[in-house]
């Protein structure tokens, strides 16, 4: 083979897997590891097989949903005219597109996914032939760090063979991430490098013949100005298809419209002869409050619409993985005329992830795996507060900090055991917002990590009564011991493999004043991986792809949930190493992270069922902005932070618990007496039927649930969320005029004596006259599946697709459910506290209920607001020589 290892290994990868997609059956390890053995020996190839043997399993059994759309069925839009013109499109750019993707070690069967899922949002679009004036708004939601932008090229591949001849991708706000992008779509579309001093073919340009798109932008240099107006280009001039990747940035967008405007339009001011399609990436991201003109989200939008206002034919298309993004929650944020110029009201399509994508699920809501991903930050706070200023001093590092480094170490070591010679590895630090805090934080880093790496290589290889001495060692040698004695490999081994680890192990400041690049491509092309330990603030949250991210560590103070959510950097694809993966947050990140895949994977599943029932996009827009989880965002960007405000909140599937409990002995007292008086009396005289984890009584008059939850006292931050809960009940009450209710416990040996078993929670919380509990949950996850019959579980299985969530159980009851509860605190035994849930049956969007609510309330139940990008001091700042 050519001789470089990192090449080598993709190549043969690639061979394996497509060769293994000829074969009718899923094919067993023994027979991939024969046919590895045989190609190895066509290809000449050397190396460790057993990394590739793995990947190609997991290619084989990786899957993708077709996902589901919400459309606005009364549109005049024919969804089926991809498929009339199917055979008179030449699909050139899509094919070469398909084909890079299988060199990329993409399944081919993952690809032919992905492009039939494009197929199905391009029949969305408007047919780019058909006459007339029109245009198309749409939504697509993802995942975060799943696939996004694979899938948007592939769009813009299948686009531009249908028709579309101007293309614009925005891509973020920051000029890391437009580098990133434009070169994704120099390799998937464009065929060549954009980088003016090597213009060479790649990705889909390496084959022969291929029909280069034109770009006006390259991997240096956004669209300005100077870029196109100084040549007097015209749209026209060119033969083949267009396409920019810029920024969103109100200097950016003006230079560009100003440009289309001159040189483009005709005599009405228009642009008649060219589709045109604008797909805006992280298109939530408008949402942010900043102080700075350029980021303003209201002339930021203001400027896309007018772009779009040029083109007589036009498609807008966001893509975002935070459904609660502010498109649909503040209308309030924009103007009128932006709002409704952008708001997805033709379609918003919905994603599915690969069944291989190591996502929230997995880091947060599945015990069996987040008890080992998660770690607790509890010691940060003494050295890098959250609410430090950026010329306050970082003398010294916390000591998980220095914990997650070992391991970071650790799990490099074990990877190169495993055969990952050739991956790359990286370590995400985000703990500050100030570049200056950055630096600092990244100099003590350099600090450890030289005299680490001394220790290694004065002690890799010799015996450990020598090694063992030294406390560097020592320190490896216990992290080992506690976290990763499950690997496979012993300390010994994995001792020999340290050195190795510090070959290519490089240290990096990432933000808008450094002109640090994590360029990995560059290692490869030498023949390396890169260990990569990254230290970043907002330009690490948003977009950037950090390659093998096996250990993060970010200490930020933010509640809000798009923010959240894309700081989750360590969300993707981990094969081979997902067992060695940390993600280090503080307790309330973890609690609102887990709160958050909650809400979102519940988000996903209220599109799809309002996609059956033929419901509209701006019928789920108003479901959205009544939706609980609103309050925060809503609350945050209206910066209403004195007066009462009111809000609507829509309950449909949704699961509200009383998860701020009074820590009050008398109330708590109170609620144990009022649980055994309903109980004795059968809630209305029901009989009760054991459920192996407590009891149930099925159809109890919604009546007297209302006056149990009336009675049941909580505490007094909590009073207006139940007063909304019983309000609700009521007013679903003709339509659901009964409810199960379940007395969950933790032994079912009282039955007769009335009294519930207490469930262990963590005390964390614990503050004065309450308890806020951890990841807001008062149930267990499968709570709400108890009482159900078998049909109905398989039911729940069927609609789920995968092993379901309470979200299915929630669907196939179909009816209210009360949960009632008695919590003990791990840390103070003999501590009852009584709790309760309501779960709510989908499908009644249009019932509302409000609340009034200040910032006081806001903060008592969701946690201190804050808006970080505000005083962020790390946005790109835009000049015509910057990309």
């Amino acid at each position: 083979m050519n001789g470089n290892r990192v090449e080598d290994e993709k190549n043969l990868t690639s061979a394996l897997i497509t060769a293994l997609s000829s074969l009718r059956e899923p094919p067993t390890k023994y027979i991939i590891t024969e046919k590895a053995n045989g190609m190895a020996t066509l290809f000449d190839y050397e190396g460790d097989l057993e990394p590739i043997i793995n990947e190609a399993m997991i290619a084989v059994d990786s899957r993708m949903g077709a996902g589901v759309s919400l459309v606005d069925v009364e549109a005049k839009h024919d969804e089926e005219w991809v498929f009339k013109r199917k055979d008179e499109v030449d699909w050139t750019y899509s094919d070469a597109y398909e084909k890079y993707l299988k060199t990329q070690r993409w399944h081919p069967t993952l690809v032919q996914s992905l492009s039939d899922v494009g197929t199905r949002i391009l029949g969305h679009l408007q047919d780019p032939t058909s006459e007339g004036l029109w245009n198309r708004r749409g939504l697509v939601i993802g995942h975060v760090q799943s696939g996004k932008t694979a899938n948007y090229i592939g769009l813009v591949a299948k686009a531009a063979d249908a028709g579309y001849k101007f293309i614009i991708v925005i891509a973020g706000i920051h000029n890391n991430l437009r580098r990133q992008t434009q070169e994704r779509i120099d390799e998937g579309f464009i065929g060549r490098s954009s980088d003016p001093t090597n213009r060479v073919p790649t990705g889909v340009g390496l084959n022969g013949g291929y029909p280069y798109p034109a770009t006006l932008t390259t991997i240096h240099e956004d669209f300005n100005k100077n870029t196109a107006a100084k040549s007097g280009w015209r749209i026209n001039d060119f033969s083949k298809p267009i396409i920019l990747v810029i920024k969103k940035n109100v200097r950016t967008l003006d230079a560009l419209h100003k440009w289309l405007k001159d040189l483009n339009t005709q005599g009405d001011g228009r642009i008649a002869d060219v589709p045109m399609l604008l797909i805006d990436d992280e298109a939530d991201n408008a949402s942010i409050n900043t102080n700075k003109p350029d980021l303003d989200p209201t002339r930021t939008n203001a400027m896309i619409r007018k772009i779009l206002g040029l083109f007589m034919k036009s498609c807008y298309l966001g893509y975002t993985a935070t459904p609660f993004a502010n498109i649909f929650i503040n209308p309030d944020a924009y103007d009128k005329d932006v709002y409704e110029e952008l708001f997805p009201r033709d379609f918003i399509y919905c994603l599915d992830a690969p069944n291989t994508y190591f996502g929230p699920d997995k880091v947060f809501l599945d015990e069996a795996t987040s008890s080992t991903v998660t770690e607790a930050i509890t010691d940060c706070e003494d050295y890098i507060p959250w609410s430090h200023k950026k010329d306050d001093p970082v003398v010294e590092l916390p000591p998980s900090l220095y914990r997650a480094l070992h391991q970071f170490v650790l799990a490099r070591a074990i990877r190169q055991l495993r055969g990952h010679t050739g991956r790359h590895c990286s370590m995400m630090i985000n703990v500050s917002r100030f570049v200056a805090v950055q630096k600092a934080v990244r100099d003590l880093i350099s600090l450890y990590e030289k005299r680490l790496r001394e220790a290694v290589k004065a002690n890799y290889a010799m015996p450990e009564e020598v090694a063992g001495k030294n406390q560097y060692m020592l320190k490896l040698k216990g992290v080992f011991e506690n976290d990763f004695t499950e690997s496979g490999f012993t300390w010994s081994q994995v001792k020999k493999s340290l050195w190795s680890v510090f070959e290519n192990l490089r240290i990096y400041v990432i933000n808008s004043k450094t002109d640090e690049v994590l360029d990995y491509k560059k290692y490869e092309k030498d023949g390396h991986s890169l260990t990569a330990i990254a230290v970043g603030g907002l330009s690490l949250s948003r977009g950037l792809t950090i390659e093998g991210l096996c250990v993060s560590y970010m200490y930020r103070n933010t509640k809000m949930y798009d923010t959240l959510m894309q700081m989750g950097r360590w969300f993707g694809y981990r094969p081979g190493y997902e067992d060695l993966c940390r993600v280090y947050l503080s307790p309330d990140s973890i609690d609102w992270y887990s709160h958050i895949a909650d809400a979102s994977e519940e988000l996903r599943q209220q599109i799809k069922r309002m996609g059956r029932e033929g419901l509209s996009p701006r019928q789920f827009g108003l479901y959205v902005k009544a939706h609980p989880d609103a309050l925060i965002i809503t609350a945050a960007n209206k910066k209403r932070n004195t007066h009462a405000f009111v809000v609507n909140y829509a309950f449909s599937n949704r699961l509200v618990e009383s998860h701020l409990l009074p820590t009050d002995d008398t109330v708590n007292r109170i609620n144990v007496i009022l649980i055994n008086e309903y109980w004795k009396n059968g809630f209305g005289g029901k009989v009760e039927e054991p459920t192996g984890k407590g009891w149930i009584f099925r159809d109890v008059d919604i009546e007297i649930i209302e006056d149990f939850l009336n009675r049941f006292r909580t505490h007094p931050a909590f009073i207006d969320l139940k007063t909304a809960v019983i309000n609700c009940l009521s007013a679903l009450a003709e339509k659901h005029p009964y409810g199960d209710v379940l007395l969950i416990s933790k032994d079912n040996n009282n039955a007769g004596k009335f009294h519930l078993g207490a469930q262990e929670r963590s005390s964390r919380g614990w503050e004065g006259d309450s308890w806020r509990l951890n990841k807001q949950r008062v149930a267990s996850r499968g709570d709400e599946k108890l009482g159900l019959n078998d049909d109905q579980k398989e039911l729940a299985a069927i609609e789920a697709g995968k092993e379901p969530s309470d979200t299915h159980y929630r669907q196939v009851r179909n009816k209210p459910l009360l949960m009632v509860h008695i919590l003990e605190p791990k840390a103070i035994k003999g501590q009852y506290v009584p709790a309760f849930g309501v779960s709510f049956p989908p499908g009644h969007y249009d019932t509302m209920v409000k609340v009034v609510a200040n910032k006081v309330w806001i903060e008592k139940m969701h946690g201190p607001l804050t808006d970080d990008p505000d005083d962020e001091d790390d946005f790109d700042e835009q000049t015509n020589t910057m990309g």
